[in-house]
């Protein structure tokens, strides 16, 4: 083989040597070029750290300020009902009666003893002024020697010992007059009546009960103001105080609904047995919703 041809042969591998040796100059590009790819995930990173921290939730029961079992007064028996549960009654509404005849009889027997007495009283008083005067003339008749002292005498202890009657009279007056307010007063408790103005949620007895005194009757609930009391970590003392504004979500419902509520209380001292506070929100606006009873969840920034 020549020498020229032996050239021809090697330029041909000599060429494709040539383009397999530039080949990793655009793959340099490629990874230039993929290099911002990993700047979004620092972004996503430094965003998520920057997100708020969950709030602190502290859990506790819906309640309000006047809730209360409605007790007997006195023994007897349930006369009369007359409120349900769920009944919405006012400050002074009747919920039931207790059988009143045997107090009400007594109580018009004593009214009559207090009028008798009182009668009694206004003669006294009359004959005292009576005395009185024959008194003062007995005096004048003595000065002008008219009478003897022993007439005198006479009249005066006349007068006086009808002074002490008319005193005797008064406190018999007194003593009626006190056993009247007594049965008035037991007459009233036999009138079971609302102590506030709220909903009846619950009935304990039936007519024609026998019942003895502070036997339970009702239960008898406000419905509004609604308030949440809840205990919180030791390190929110000072970072909570009243009227610091927070917020309240149902705890046993699918209802996200997130309510406004406002402390009006925060406890003095810390609980030493569990290192916590203890605080009382009140809700504001609309409650629709939340009931006297519920569990709800009070929200609250994570304190450092």
């Amino acid at each position: 083989m020549t020498k020229s041809a032996v050239i021809m042969l090697i330029a041909p591998w000599l060429v494709l040597g040539i383009g397999c040796t530039s080949s990793p100059g655009p793959s340099t590009g490629t990874v230039a070029a993929s290099e911002p790819a990993g700047a979004p995930e620092a972004t996503v990173r430094a965003t998520s750290s920057s997100l708020p921290t969950a709030d602190f939730l502290a859990s506790g029961p819906i309640i309000v300020e006047n809730e209360v079992d409605v007790t007997a007064q006195r023994d007897g028996i349930l006369a009369k009902i007359m409120a349900e549960p769920g009944t919405a009654v006012k400050k002074g509404q009747l919920l039931a009666m207790l059988d009143d005849r045997q107090i009400s009889a007594d109580l018009e027997a004593a009214r009559a003893k207090t009028r008798s007495t009182e009668n009694d009283l206004r003669n006294w008083e009359a004959e005292a002024k009576v005395l009185e005067v024959d008194y003062a003339r007995a005096q004048k008749l003595w000065e002008a020697q008219i009478i003897p002292k022993e007439q005198l005498d006479h009249a005066k202890f006349k007068a006086e010992s009808d002074q002490w009657d008319v005193k005797r009279v008064s406190e018999l007056l007194q003593n009626a007059r006190a056993s009247e307010q007594s049965l008035e007063l037991e007459l009233e408790k036999t009138h079971v009546a609302a102590p506030f103005d709220g909903i009846v949620a619950r009935r304990y007895v039936r007519a024609g009960q026998s019942v003895v005194k502070n036997d339970r009757l009702f239960w008898v609930t406000a419905v509004a103001p609604l308030r949440i009391r809840v205990t919180l970590p030791e390190k929110y003392l000072g970072k909570v105080h009243a009227g610091t504004r927070v917020s309240v979500t149902a705890a046993e419902t699918s209802d996200a609904h997130s309510y406004r509520a406002k402390v009006i209380q925060v406890s003095p001292v810390v609980d030493p047995s569990s290192d916590t506070i203890e605080i009382l929100a009140e809700l504001t606006g609309n409650t629709a919703g939340l009931r006297p009873g519920m569990r709800a969840d009070l929200h609250l920034p994570n304190a450092p």
